[in-house]
């Protein structure tokens, strides 16, 4: 491995960046205490105490593990994606593409040149949207704000899930061959393969792509952030949590199928909708609903259907909802039951 500055400065960066992260309490306690007209217990106290430390403990949540994500991420091109996925088919290819879903870079806006790609490429159809529904599903922001928010039990419950649905509903989709409900265009299509997967790079370059992650993602999502947070303070310090509990409480029967159908059409991403989540469950929401709503809210982004109506017939992206969106209210259910 050779040595260079950046390497150096990025290895001193981390015990300032556990100093922060370790006195955020204090800080937070000493910053509210600055201002003598709030009484401790009040609302707006709470509220704004809950704000001053959770915002830039996600903020620092997310530079960490965006930078590693990052590094992991240089070793996954799109052509790479694609070689790896090319001649698997059944149960065997789903579980391969959600796992690769998790670790390769994608969003709403790659959705179509993936889909060509992997068509082109031979890639079956289920397997395909086992890939598109666990990219965006299972994201590292997601898992960040979870971490911090719940700890690593909720975390794994949120891969293991997301990774479940994705699995199943790809296989589902191929075994219906639906094939039918794709444009004719598609087929039709030459993609033209990159030349990337050959390149060697070398490790001084996977952190500076680690370091690009965390300019362009981070400014991408702090004010979703800061917004997500926001209403969640004002939910942590005003909503009564009988309120919730009777809501989105786990002995509402109704909870979970309404979470979800509020969440398919909500557009959010996960910055912006975990902080609510978070404190959702705080006041008294079932475990199980507050995911499915979640799961719902990033998995069926609405601009992301509307990008893929360029590909796909309507009844195919109606299909892929419905299946979805199932395998997500049977994951609230199951939750809500066990715990």
């Amino acid at each position: 491995m050779k040595w260079n500055r950046k390497i150096g400065w990025t290895l001193l960066a981390l015990p300032v960046w556990y100093l922060l992260y370790s006195n955020l309490q204090r800080f937070a306690d000493g910053l509210v205490g600055l201002f003598p007209g709030l009484s401790a217990g009040a609302p707006l106290t709470e509220a704004l105490r809950f704000f001053v430390f959770e915002f830039p403990k996600v903020l620092l949540l997310l530079v960490l593990i965006i930078f590693f994500v990052g590094i992991v991420r240089s070793f996954f091109t799109p052509e790479r994606t694609r070689k790896a996925l090319e001649g698997k088919n059944t149960f065997v290819g789903n579980v391969m593409a959600a796992m690769l879903g998790i670790v390769t870079p994608f969003c709403s806006c790659s959705a179509i040149p993936l889909f060509l790609g992997f068509v082109e490429s031979g890639v079956p159809l289920g397997i395909t949207f086992s890939f598109l529904i666990a990219a965006p599903m299972i994201n590292e922001v997601a898992v960040v704000l979870l971490y911090g928010m719940f700890g690593w039990n909720t975390v794994l419950i949120y891969i293991s899930t997301g990774l479940v649905i994705a699995i199943v509903a790809g296989w589902i989709i191929g075994r219906l061959r639906l094939e039918k409900w794709v444009e004719e265009w598609v087929y039709a299509t030459h993609f033209e393969k990159g030349e990337t997967e050959d390149e060697k790079i070398s490790f001084s370059q996977r952190i500076e792509m680690g370091l690009t992650a965390v300019r362009e993602i981070v400014s991408k999502v702090w004010l979703y952030v800061a917004l997500g947070i926001a209403v969640g303070a004002g939910v942590h310090g005003y909503v009564p949590a009988e309120f919730m509990a009777s809501l989105m409480g786990k002995d509402v029967w109704y909870a979970v199928p309404l979470s979800v159908l509020i969440g398919v059409p909500l557009y959010s991403n996960a910055a912006g909708i975990v902080p609510i989540v978070s404190v959702l469950i705080e006041k008294g929401a079932a475990l199980g609903t507050a995911l499915a709503f979640m799961m719902s809210v990033i998995a069926l982004s609405l601009p992301e259907m509307i990008i893929l109506k360029k590909v796909l017939k309507l009844p195919l992206i109606l299909t892929f909802a419905a299946i979805v969106a199932t395998g997500i209210m049977l994951v609230g259910f199951l939750f809500n039951f066990i715990m």
